[in-house]
């Protein structure tokens, strides 16, 4: 499984970020940016479940 950031749907809100910064960062733009190659393990799955619930663009996808 993946964790990926739609880049034209991301308005910088930060929620993702500042919820699991182990996942995420931001950019010079201030938007989202997934960490590494995306890859979840069991541990970090929630983690991305949990931001992509928190995303109020609804930007953050999770790939099987």
């Amino acid at each position: 499984m993946k964790v990926i950031i739609d880049a034209e749907l991301c308005q910088g809100q930060g929620r993702c970020f500042s919820m699991v910064p182990s996942l995420f960062y931001f950019d010079e733009l201030g938007s989202g940016v997934v960490i590494g190659d995306g890859t979840l393990t069991p541990e970090t799955l929630n983690l991305a479940r949990l931001a992509q619930a928190n995303c109020p663009e609804h930007a953050i996808f999770i790939e099987e």
